[in-house]
């Protein structure tokens, strides 16, 4: 295979081959997360073509963020079933159906299966949990830097596509851009069957930090034990008061983020008098900002105490939130805005998976991840659909500003109740 001959020959040069697994994983999350981010951009054209209100649009929304957060878990177990290539290479074509679908929907039920279940579903199976999953497998050391760098990817992908996106369809409408995203798509397919390995040892290698080559466990062909271990896993985890702790604060943290700001930052802007693509454009500021901010949280994660990393990320978010109603959406309040939020945009995420791996082991971590994950994604889909809910009802996103600022103070002072622990909370048992 390519993937081999590429191992060795890169092994001749010093090079792990893990990076270029990261590599292609940083470019599937790119593009997945594009496709998660897009409907943002659409809200209005959509209800200008169709007549459908905010609120309607929000709920296909929410739906498409709680499958994608509820897949989490069950993405870790697919993947240690199937392997990580045969699940990204099926999430990629469930995601490029769901957006091709949606070019002849006339309907919001359509929206709704084609945008909430369909690309919902595929996401959830190339989140975050894609790259806590190959950050363990292939890295020893510099594990908090790939996952910094995975999740920096997510974000940014959200955010960074949303200015052309605007363009497109401002200019030839909003097919034009979902067809752009496709192709994206199909590139970051082409890419994983090519150069994708599930492990280390498949090409012949030791995970980058470590000397001896570690052989892949063996797969469990049982249907029941593929379906029943995430739920044997957060029947256990969620007896640890631990898990509870992040689960919220990691809930805080998707309200506060894609939920609220990626969703409906443009009709947010709107409503100020400020055009689409212009707001696109601060939205990617903001990516290029948090694509620098979470590398150095990653950074920051393998050298100091996670648990004050999370309460000043969330702190700062917090205030960042609670001040943009006075910025009054002026060049200068938006640019302070964005200077603080982006580089806190998802700074969160390489704390919150190193104190899982550190408290639950790594055996567990990838699992566990998931369901704290999916309370991620339940936060954004409660944020998406109650800013619509406010906006249809009060004409106004303000007050879903103020409660998620509050929110995140909240969840700095939850997060620093975490006690300082030097051993493993107590094995779980997963089959």
């Amino acid at each position: 295979m390519i993937s081999t001959r590429l191992a060795s020959w890169l092994d001749t040069k010093n090079i792990h081959y893990g990076w270029v697994v990261a590599g292609t994983t940083f470019l599937t999350m790119l593009a997945t997360a594009g496709a998660l981010g897009s409907p943002g951009v659409m809200l209005e054209p959509l209800q200008r073509d169709f007549g459908w209100q905010n609120a309607d649009i929000s709920f296909a929304l929410a739906v498409r963020l709680v499958l994608f957060g509820l897949m989490g878990p069950f993405a870790a177990a697919l993947m240690n079933r199937f392997g990580v290539r045969n699940v990204v290479i099926a999430a990629l074509s469930l995601i490029s159906a769901g957006l091709l679908g949606s070019m002849a929907m006339i309907s919001v039920w359509q929206l709704v299966v084609f945008w909430g279940v369909l690309v919902g579903l595929g996401t959830g199976m190339t989140a975050l949990v894609l790259g806590a999953t190959v950050a363990t497998r292939w890295f020893s050391r510099r594990r908090g830097l790939v996952v910094g760098m995975m999740t920096a990817s997510t974000a940014t992908g959200q955010l960074v596509f949303l200015p052309l996106l605007a363009e497109l369809t401002q200019r030839i409408g909003w097919r034009a851009a979902l067809l752009f995203v496709v192709a994206i798509l199909l590139l970051a397919l082409l890419a994983v069957a090519l150069f994708m390995r599930d492990y280390p040892a498949n090409v012949g290698l030791a995970p980058f930090g470590e000397k001896d080559v570690v052989e892949p466990p063996k797969r469990d062909h049982r249907l029941l034990s593929l379906l029943s271990s995430p739920l044997i896993a957060l029947r256990e985890a969620s007896r640890l008061s631990t898990f509870w702790i992040l689960f919220l604060t990691f809930f805080v943290c998707g309200l506060s983020t894609n939920g609220l700001i990626q969703t409906h930052w443009i009709s947010l802007c709107g409503d100020f008098g400020i055009a689409p693509v212009g707001a696109a454009g601060m939205l990617a500021m903001i990516g290029v900002l948090d694509f620098m901010g979470t590398i150095f949280a990653g950074w920051l994660s393998d050298r100091y105490d996670n648990r004050w990393l999370l309460f000043w990320f969330y702190g700062l978010r917090g205030l960042s939130l609670l001040y943009l109603p006075f910025s009054e959406f002026t060049v200068l309040g938006l640019s302070i805005f964005g200077l603080f939020y982006g580089l806190d945009w998802v700074a969160t995420v390489p704390p919150t998976v190193k104190l899982t791996a550190e408290r639950f082991g790594p055996e567990r971590a990838t699992l566990t991840f998931g369901w704290i994950f999916a309370g991620h994604q339940l936060g954004a889909a409660t944020a998406a659909f109650g800013a619509g809910a406010t906006r249809t009802i009060f004409g106004t996103y303000l007050p879903a500003l103020y409660v998620a600022g509050a929110m995140c103070v909240v969840a700095a002072l939850l997060v620093i109740s975490l006690k300082p622990r030097a051993k493993l909370e107590p094995q779980l048992r997963l089959a």
